[in-house]
C-alpha cells in the first residue's frame, strides 16, 4: 500500500507546483469569508490586516472583488437594513451603531436607512410588543406590581432593540391597554 504524504495547508501551490502568491493567498481568504455571508470592505481590510497582509497587496485584492461585484457596501447596507429591523426589530439608531461598527461610510449608512421612518418603526415597536404580551401573564388591573413587572420587561426588551426610552414606554402603555381590552372580550 503507498501512503502519499498529507497535502500541507501552510502553502498552496498552483499547477507549476510554485507556491501560491499572497494575492492568491489574500483573494482565496477573502472568497472563504464572503461564502459564509456577505462582508464589507473595512470587514474584509481587517481580516487581511489581522492575517499580516501587506497594505498595497489588501488594497489591490479588495479593488478587484469590488470591480467584480462581489463587495459592495452599498448593498450589503441595504440588505443589512431590511433583514434587520425585519427580523430581529432593530431600531433605526441600532442599525446605525451595526453598520458604522461593520465599516460602512456614514453616506450609505444615511442612504440605507432612508427607507425606515418614524412610522415604520413605530409600528415594528408595537408589533413587538404585541408579539410578546400574547405569552405575558396580566393579571388583573388592580395587581400593579404584575403590570410593572410587566411593563417594564418590555421597555427593556425594546431598549436592547434600540429604540428611545419615551417611544417605548408609550408603545408598551398603549398595547398593555389594548391586550387587556382584547382579553376582556
Amino acid at each position: 500500500m503507498t501512503h502519499f504524504p498529507p497535502p500541507s495547508t501552510s502553502s498552496r501551490s498552483d499547477s507549476t507546483g510554485e507556491p501560491a502568491t499572497r494575492a492568491e493567498q489574500a483573494r482565496a481568504l477573502c472568497l472563504r469569508l464572503l461564502t459564509a455571508r456577505a462582508r464589507t470592505r473595512a470587514e474584509l481590510e481587517g481580516q487581511l490586516a489581522k492575517r499580516g497582509y501587506a497594505d498595497d497587496v489588501s488594497a489591490a485584492v479588495l479593488d478587484r472583488l469590488v470591480d467584480v461585484g462581489l463587495i459592495d457596501d452599498r448593498d450589503f447596507a441595504e440588505q443589512w437594513v431590511r433583514s434587520r429591523h425585519a427580523n430581529a426589530g432593530k431600531s433605526k439608531r441600532a442599525l446605525l451603531s451595526e453598520l458604522r461598527t461593520k465599516g460602512v461610510d456614514n453616506e450609505v449608512i444615511t442612504t440605507a436607512l432612508a427607507g425606515i421612518d418614524a412610522g415604520a418603526e413605530r409600528a415594528r415597536a408595537e408589533q413587538l410588543v404585541r408579539d410578546k404580551l400574547r405569552r405575558e401573564k396580566l393579571g388583573d388591573a388592580s395587581d400593579r406590581d404584575a403590570q410593572n413587572k410587566v411593563a417594564r420587561r418590555l421597555v427593556g426588551m425594546l431598549a436592547r432593540r434600540g429604540y428611545g426610552q419615551s417611544m417605548a414606554l408609550d408603545v408598551v402603555t398603549a398595547e398593555m391597554a389594548n391586550e387587556r381590552e382584547r382579553r376582556k372580550v
